[in-house]
Parts: structure tokens; C-alpha cells; sequence
């Protein structure tokens, strides 16, 4: 067990301290994140791994769609204006899915919000993530925090010329990685790869593949947290999504105040002492330079590596681990009270410590039941049925569809036998990878015929017509009834495809018009 004095104090400084806060246009003053070991360091490892390995290996993945349909499994198809997603298959029409998802995705961001508050940028935000692995190549190469630092205020030479150009050339080529890996989700990447590499690509690939590596760099190698404190809107949004019973990270002065390097001889002196001992170990991990002990900032993405930095200092103090940790607005001010007395004195560490040292019962602790409250269950809830109404939606949806527009001009031509004639387009959408034999038939319009332009068959009510898989069949199709049965200027009846094989079907109502002197 250290004495404090024997905690190293780093000398680190938060970019927007409480004593000093700059103005609001300052230049940048670069952070330079200690590494940080801990349970929640780990966790965003195993979370950085898992994104960037979806991200970069998705494309990859094949999916068997049989002969006619593309075999990549996530593939948006403009070409042909297609959106696979494994077994699921969107069309244009189809898009309300999509922003069904959006939609999804930002009640499942609400929710996670007011639940654990800014979960999303601590840990799966690609802003963070990317800078984690940026972080990553940047320690490997240049050394820890006083390394780097040491390497900055240096003067140029061989090596820091030597490690500067390999440091930057990495991060240039994860950029182009995800540039490539993006532009891989709009064609067949093992197609697409060779043609990338070879300089056959369609130009459009090559300029996204530049922006998305600029965009990359300079984001997560040289802007870093100033994307978050500046460019991002979500954490002035998030005020409004937070409440008392969020967790958020926080650091706990009712037993942390007045922190002191001697605790000993404040003691001693009959002074007020309290567990910090000052080390800065919080700031000098944090990824975006703040002090967590100034309170609640815009600046905080709630990655709580302060809280694993601080912990192994409480560890090797003998303290409790906690001093900094995921609280709610509730149970801190309810151990505030406890150490100042219901607010009559500044926070006392012997108001929260019985005589051994132990913490007070009366202190408040987290429990997973605070988390569950109606504001979370009506997000879950309309999540929920954002959800299932998609769900249903997809499970239920026909794959056979009819479409018919009526000419517009002429609307009607009257043949030389006396009977009338309207011409119309039927648009037959076979939405499965497979070819089809649809039957479109004609029902209403007593007498009534139809004649398909391309089929040399004798006019009829019904026909058996070809679709290719995944197309799109537009007829032409030419409806003739005799004058005697006209019953008015403008009649109704119906189109009817069927596919006979699955038993799918869809119906269109269309008017047939005549003149008035017909009636």
C-alpha cells in the first residue's frame, strides 16, 4: 500500500479548466491521452474490435441469392436500384424500411441516452473509434503521454523526422482503408478490388476513396476532440435527454473533498482531508483534456477511462475504488447532503465514514432498478413498435406487384365496328430472384378484351406473361369493349396478376372511358 506522496502527480492541466476558462476562439491546445488499463479500457477495446470488424469485413461476406441476383450479402445496388441486406431485399419503393431503421436508431439513441447517458460517443461513435485506433498506431510508434510530449517540444532531427513520416503514413493508410472498405458496400468488392488496383475502376470510386481518407486523417489524427466539442451537435442535444436518474460519470467530491498530496500533515492539523490526492491520473487519460472533478461538461463523452485510472490509484492507496464512477444525479446529491450535514457545512469525509473507515449505510448506491423508469419505458416501448410494425411489415410484404397507367391522350379511340378502345401501361413487378410466369386477367366489363403489342395472340381476357427475375415487365396493353355494353362515360374494373406457382397476387381498379354520346 503507496502513502499519497508516493502517487506520481502528472502534470496535466485540462484544456477548458474551471479556474481558467479560455474564450471561446482560442487555439487548440493538444491533448495528449495517457494510456489508460481497466475494465472499461478493455470493454472499449472489445467494442473498437468488433465495429471496425464489421465495418471492414462485411463487404466480404457472400450470401447465396441463386443464379440471377447478386451474392454479396449487404449490398446497396444502384445500379439497379436494389438494397440486399442477407435474405432481405429492398426496392425504391421500399425505403420507408429504411427510415423505419432511422427512426429506430434514434429511439434507440434516446433511450440509451437517458439511460447511461453519452454511451454512444464513449464508445461506438466512429469519431471515437477511429481515434482509439489512430491513438493506437500513435503510442506504438512515438511512445506513451511524456513521450510524445517530450517528442513535440524537441527540435527536428533524424529521428522524430523518422517517426513523425511513419506515423502519418499509417494513419493515411487506414484512411484509404476505409475509403476502400466504404466504397465496397456499392459493388462486388472482390470484382471491385481488382478493378481498383489495376486503374479500372469508375472514377466516382477513386474520389470517394480520396475524400474518406482526408476526412479519416484529418479527423481522427489531427482534429481529434475538437470534432466532438465543435462540429457535433449530440452534446447540446443530450442536456434534454438527461435527467436525475441517468448514469453518468462523475466524480464523487462528497468523498473526494478537500483533496490533499499530505494527508498526513493535514490531518494532522486537524484539517479536513479527503480521498483525492490530487495526481491528475483523470486528466492526463482523458481523451478529450478535461478534469471530470470540474463536474458535468459539453466536452465529456463518458468513455469513463477516468474511472479506470482512478480506481488503480485507490487500489494502490488501499482506498475503495469509486472516487470517480457512473452515478446518478440522485444519488449524488443524496450523499452530498449525507456529507454536509443536509447543507449546513462544506462536505466532511467523517459524515460518510463510520469509525473504521467504512463507508455509512445511509450513502446511496447505484442499483440496476433506477435505470427503469417510465421515461425508459416509453422509449422502449415506441422502439418496440417501431420494431415490430417494420418486422410485420417484412414478414407480411407481397413480392408480386401491378401497376397500371392509363393513356392519357388519347383517352379512348372508337373502332369502325362501333366498339371503344383504351389503351393502358400494366407494369408487372416480379420482386423475387427468380423467373416468373404471371397470369394477368381482366375482370369487370361485360364482352370485354384485352390485346398485349408483342404477343401475336388473339385478344382475350387472361394471358400468361414472362418475367424476368427481379424486373420490372411494363405492356402495353390495349382494352376493347363492344359499344353495346358500355353502361357509362367512365367504368371500373380490375387487373389481377397471379402467379400460380406461389399463389401470390395483386389487384389494380382501372377506369375505362367512352364517349358521352355512347352511353
Amino acid at each position: 500500500m503507496l502513502e499519497n506522496t508516493q502517487i506520481e502527480r502528472l502534470e496535466a492541466e485540462s484544456v477548458n479548466s474551471a479556474k481558467a476558462r479560455p474564450p471561446l476562439y482560442a487555439p487548440r491546445k493538444k491533448v495528449y491521452p495517457k494510456r489508460a488499463s481497466g475494465s472499461f479500457r478493455r470493454f472499449k477495446w472489445l467494442v473498437m474490435a468488433i465495429t471496425l470488424g464489421i465495418y471492414y469485413l462485411t463487404p466480404w461476406l457472400r450470401w447465396d441469392r441463386g443464379p440471377f441476383a447478386p451474392d454479396q450479402a449487404v449490398l446497396v445496388d444502384l445500379a439497379n436500384r436494389r438494397f440486399y441486406f442477407f435474405f432481405i431485399e429492398i426496392w425504391p419503393q421500399e425505403f420507408y424500411y429504411v427510415a423505419g431503421l432511422l427512426v429506430m436508431a434514434g429511439i434507440g439513441l434516446f433511450l440509451v441516452t437517458s439511460t447511461v447517458g453519452r454511451a454512444w460517443c464513449g464508445y461506438t461513435c466512429p469519431q471515437t473509434v477511429w481515434v482509439d485506433l489512430f491513438l493506437v498506431v500513435e503510442r506504438a510508434i512515438e511512445g506513451d503521454r511524456n513521450a510524445r510530449m517530450k517528442l513535440d517540444a524537441g527540435p527536428w532531427t533524424a529521428r522524430k523526422l523518422m517517426l513523425r513520416v511513419s506515423n502519418h503514413a499509417i494513419w493515411l493508410v487506414i484512411g484509404t482503408a476505409t475509403g476502400g472498405a466504404w466504397i465496397f458496400y456499392f459493388a462486388d468488392a472482390p470484382k471491385l478490388i481488382g478493378e481498383v488496383f489495376t486503374g479500372t475502376a469508375a472514377p466516382v470510386g477513386y474520389i470517394t476513396i480520396a475524400v474518406l481518407t482526408a476526412t479519416t486523417y484529418t479527423f481522427g489524427g489531427l482534429m481529434r476532440e475538437q470534432v466532438c466539442t465543435y462540429m457535433c451537435p449530440w452534446p447540446r442535444i443530450q442536456a434534454a435527454m438527461l435527467d436525475e436518474n441517468s448514469l453518468t460519470v462523475t466524480y464523487n467530491d462528497w468523498r473526494g473533498e478537500p483533496r490533499s498530496r499530505h494527508a498526513k500533515k493535514v490531518q494532522a492539523a486537524g484539517q479536513l482531508v479527503g480521498d483525492c490526492v490530487d495526481c491528475n491520473t483523470c486528466v492526463a487519460v482523458c481523451p478529450m483534456g478535461i478534469d471530470i472533478r470540474d463536474g458535468q461538461q459539453l466536452e465529456c463523452i463518458t468513455c469513463a477511462l477516468c474511472i479506470d485510472a482512478c480506481g488503480s490509484v485507490m487500489a494502490k492507496l488501499g482506498k475503495e475504488r469509486g472516487l470517480i464512477s457512473y452515478a446518478t444525479l440522485s444519488d449524488y446529491n443524496a450523499n452530498m447532503a449525507v456529507a454536509t450535514g443536509g447543507g449546513s457545512s462544506a462536505a466532511k469525509p467523517s459524515l460518510v465514514r463510520t469509525a473504521d473507515g467504512a463507508f455509512a449505510d445511509r450513502l446511496a448506491h447505484f442499483h440496476i432498478r433506477k435505470i427503469f423508469r417510465p421515461r425508459t419505458f416509453v422509449y422502449m416501448g415506441a422502439w418496440s413498435a417501431v420494431g415490430l410494425a417494420l418486422l410485420y411489415s417484412l414478414l407480411t410484404r407481397e413480392r408480386l406487384e401491378v401497376n397500371v397507367l392509363h393513356d392519357r391522350n388519347p383517352q379512348f379511340v372508337a373502332l369502325s365496328d362501333g366498339s371503344i378502345r383504351n389503351g393502358y401501361t400494366v407494369k408487372l413487378l416480379n420482386m423475387i430472384p427468380e423467373p416468373r410466369t404471371i397470369v394477368v386477367t381482366m375482370q369487370g366489363l361485360p364482352e370485354a378484351e384485352m390485346s398485349v403489342v408483342g404477343i401475336d395472340l388473339p385478344a382475350d381476357r387472361s394471358f400468361a406473361i414472362a418475367v424476368e427475375p427481379d424486373r420490372l415487365k411494363m405492356l402495353k396493353v390495349f382494352v376493347r369493349q363492344p359499344a353495346e355494353q358500355i353502361k357509362g362515360q367512365a367504368q371500373t374494373f380490375k387487373f389481377r396478376v397471379e402467379d400460380k406457382a406461389s399463389f401470390e397476387s395483386d389487384e389494380y381498379t382501372a377506369t375505362f372511358n367512352a364517349p358521352e354520346i355512347v352511353r
